[in-house]
């Protein structure tokens, strides 16, 4: 057996007592909290109809 085969795999990082809608919902607010706002957009001017 080489040593590449006897080697272990390592195992997904998982935090204990966490559930994914609580990590998928933090991160969602610090995405939200971290976005400056945006400008709003500037009116468009047509020429008006003579």
């Amino acid at each position: 057996m080489s040593a590449t085969e006897s080697t272990p795999k390592p195992k997904p990082y998982a935090v204990p007592g966490v559930s994914m809608r609580d990590l998928l919902a933090a991160g969602a607010a610090a995405r939200a909290v971290s976005t400056p706002p945006r400008v709003p957009d500037v009116p468009v001017r047509r020429p008006e109809a003579a």
